[in-house]
């Protein structure tokens, strides 16, 4: 039930205002009943004050629960500089039902002990979720409140991409609104933000520094930025990319011409803390006519070769692997076994939560997609390819009605997402690192 005042926000929440602060007074029944209420008012209120009240009372519930927005650096610098391999941690893209999926995490990794997990969204999520970083980093806080979960809660800022067309037209403005994107995530606790300038490649050029040139200008002056707007306390963890996904595998040469043309404009400053590379998968995978998707072959050994010199020779804590969702289930155990330090999933979830759908809402989707989305569609493309790889568009204009799914059927869902991270968790081996996050990781005051 959304709250319709401010009055009866801080009412019903139990909650005061003081100042600046807002005091709960009654902790506990806040968790169990007005954070529900919320997430709701966060999604379904039209009242700018209301929302604005709404996420007051998130930033001071992140204090009063404990729950601490948080950079993994500290823990990828220990990877290189203590050889800390032999699991890779899950950063996971939450594109619909945010807080029901994010509540499921947290139960998964309170089975297991488990600290090193990342919750994010890409630039391109952002948009056609209509998850602005603040309310997406409001569902992961509330989704911990209410689960219990204290500690770090490490937020990030999947695939913050140049634009390589705009970049083309007017690099300035491209430029700019990137590093707007980045000051609205820091503000609403990213403290960790993957720079995907590897649109700018130019594989035209023999030289591979020179194919890697614009790549490492950008990402430096980006990460330049990053370091002037972070918060006391907080070294932002920031991640570069050498290969686009989909495109042709990376090489050791590239990976040293990145690294070494990045470091040299960087100076003194924290420079990257890990690195994203392509070894064959490509996003939401490859779609066969049937709308199933192809089986894929990851060349392990580069992503091991890149991820192993990532961390001896640049201090890094390995290489990162994109579009791994939808690999075979028998494909996940590789990852730790090869060092590989950060692993990004999103379309087995997006796929899960399709298969739940009433059908009514699905003949809706579908109906918006081929309605609005046709310019979409590739030429030759069946049916089944073209909602399967559009599909994801529709979460942002049907929010509200995914929100507005019977309460049993979203527990269904988070039911069989809490399964899905189990089984990945597991296979990523991040049992028992919440001892390596107290570890390295101290909590914010």
């Amino acid at each position: 039930m959304i709250y319709p005042s401010t009055d009866e926000l801080l009412a019903r929440a139990a909650l005061r205002e003081d100042g600046d602060r807002i005091l709960f007074l009654d902790p506990e029944a806040f968790r169990s009943a007005a954070v529900d209420d919320l997430v709701e008012t966060l999604v379904k209120s039209d009242d700018p004050g209301v929302l604005e009240l709404a996420f007051r009372v998130v930033r001071q519930a992140a204090r009063e629960f404990k729950v601490y927005p948080h950079s993994i650096q500290a823990l990828y610098e220990a990877r290189a500089k203590e050889n800390l391999s032999g699991f890779s941690v899950p950063a996971m893209n939450l594109r619909t039902l945010s807080y029901d999926l994010a509540r499921a995490v947290f139960r998964s990794v309170a089975k297991i002990d488990a600290g090193a997990f990342i919750f994010e969204i890409a630039r391109s999520e952002i948009g056609y979720t209509d998850q602005a970083p603040r309310q997406y980093a409001a569902n992961v806080i509330l989704a911990a409140v209410k689960e219990g979960y204290s500690g770090p809660v490490f937020i990030q800022g999947d695939h913050f991409q140049v634009n390589a067309k705009k970049f083309k037209a007017d690099p300035d403005t491209e430029i700019r609104t990137l590093k707007d994107l980045i000051r609205d995530a820091v503000e609403a606790g990213f403290y960790n933000i993957d720079i995907d300038s590897s649109t700018l490649v130019d594989l035209a050029v023999e030289d591979v520094v020179e194919q890697q040139k614009l790549n490492f200008e950008v990402c430096a002056e980006l990460t330049d930025y990053i370091r002037t707007i972070e918060p006391e306390g907080i070294t932002i963890s920031v991640g570069g990319e050498i290969g686009e996904v989909g495109k042709a595998n990376s090489t050791p040469e590239e990976l040293r011409a990145f690294m070494e043309g990045f470091n040299s404009l960087i100076g003194k400053k924290t420079g990257l803390s890990k690195i994203s590379i392509q070894t064959g998968t490509s996003h939401g995978g490859v779609v066969l006519p049937d709308g199933t998707i192809a089986k894929v072959k990851i060349d392990f050994d580069t992503l091991q070769e890149l991820s192993r010199i990532s961390m001896a020779e640049f201090g890094m804590g390995g290489a990162v692997q994109h579009g791994a969702s939808t690999l075979p289930k028998d494909a996940f155990h590789h990852f730790p076994e090869r060092d590989c330090v950060e692993v990004h999933l999103a379309t087995q979830f997006q796929n899960i939560i399709y298969d739940h759908l009433p059908e009514d809402l699905e003949a809706k989707i579908y109906s918006w997609l081929n309605a609005n989305m046709s310019g979409e569609r590739k030429e030759g493309q069946t049916d089944e390819q073209f909602l399967y790889k559009t599909r994801k568009k529709a979460f942002g204009p049907f929010k509200k009605e995914f929100f507005s799914l019977p309460s049993d059927l979203r527990e269904t869902i988070s039911q069989e997402l809490e399964k899905e991270f189990d089984f990945l968790f597991d296979q990523l081996r991040i049992k028992g690192t919440r001892v390596l996050i107290d570890k390295y990781i101290p909590p914010l005051g």
